[in-house]
């Protein structure tokens, strides 16, 4: 047991490339150990002797390893990994957040690729067709951000710093959230309303943006009669979780023109291991209106540096026997 500062464990593959930095914003005297995360067995046993878990996994096995565990601190927002009641009673869960930036920069660019037309552009330029309403008579000029209706199904961190980028395009906004308390006066927006709002937003939007997390009531939030509402023209970007988005639904009103395109970043299948796995029983990538990333919005150096930062100021504070930031959780 380590007697002269704080055993932290770091079993999140994302810090990895950040290990000098993290490691020399420690308090003095704390010995920080860094097993492979896909190694179960590991970091259980790097677990004996914790005081600090940085994960966003923590199993009941890794819980029942790390009986003097003071704190498991995520290195992202979300905290569905880590079974808190497994945990030492008393032991901290916090989180950290700083992906909103790299989410919003995302969504901008993913809105215009799909509204101007770019992907499809792309493929056609690699076949040697100009496909462009300068050379191809009856083709449709494209819109830009200036006078697009951007609608937000979810304002929080994310929905409102993006929304901050659009507005410097000349774009309108309006929002839906689950409480209908933001302020549109104060957020420069047309409208905020409810979610029993949605099928206005989804009636004017020509961009919906969807931000809201996964909950028992936003699950299949927007299916195929939410889809038909947007329109043959409008695009779709999921940054919050894919099954928002009813998964048969969206393949089929994209397959079929019900709405002009979307981007994906969050799915309805992941790898369990490693990086290779179908995202979705169905073939979105057979589509030409898609833009498919691997929930990798929020992925950016600045993102996890300020990570980072967010849990090893925490350290010290634990170290100091201080009140620390973004607690979400204690186990009972």
């Amino acid at each position: 047991m380590n007697t002269d500062g704080l055993n932290v464990v770091v079993a999140d593959p994302n810090l990895v490339p950040l290990r000098e930095r993290f490691e020399a914003a420690l308090p003095s005297g704390t010995t920080v150990n860094w097993p492979d995360p896909t190694d179960t067995g590991a970091v259980v046993e790097a677990l004996r002797d914790a005081d600090v878990l940085v994960s966003g996994v923590c199993s009941p096995e890794m819980a029942a390893a790390g009986k003097q565990l003071r704190l498991v601190h995520a290195a992202g927002a979300g905290l569905d990994g880590i079974d808190v009641a497994a945990l030492p009673p008393g032991t901290l869960v916090a989180n950290t957040f700083h992906h909103e930036d790299s989410i919003a920069e995302y969504v901008v660019a993913a809105t215009v690729l799909l509204t101007r037309g770019f992907l499809r552009q792309d493929a056609a330029l690699r076949r040697g067709t100009w496909d462009s309403p300068a050379r191809t008579p009856g083709t449709p000029w494209p819109d830009g951000l200036a006078d697009t209706t951007v609608g937000f199904v979810g304002f929080g961190h994310i929905g409102a710093l993006t929304w901050q980028r659009f507005r410097a395009f000349g774009a309108r906004g309006v929002a839906v959230t689950r409480r209908g308390d933001v302020d549109a006066v104060a957020e420069r927006l047309l409208w905020a309303g409810s979610v029993d709002d949605l099928d206005t937003l989804l009636d004017t939007a020509d961009v919906v943006v969807v931000s809201v997390p996964l909950t028992e009531r936003t699950t299949g939030l927007i299916g195929a009669a939410e889809l038909a509402r947007m329109g043959g023209s409008a695009v779709l970007v999921n940054v919050g979780r894919g099954p928002v988005v009813d998964e048969d639904a969206l393949y089929a009103a994209l397959r079929d023109g019900v709405i002009g395109g979307a981007a994906i970043d969050v799915w309805y299948d992941y790898p369990d291991t490693g990086n290779t796995g179908a995202p979705s029983r169905h073939s979105f990538h057979e589509l030409p209106n898609v833009l498919m990333t691997p929930h990798s919005s929020g992925l950016t150096r600045q993102t996890f540096a300020r990570r980072t930062s967010d849990i090893t100021a925490n350290i010290h504070r634990l170290a100091a026997g201080e009140g620390l930031h973004n607690i979400m959780e204690r186990a009972r």
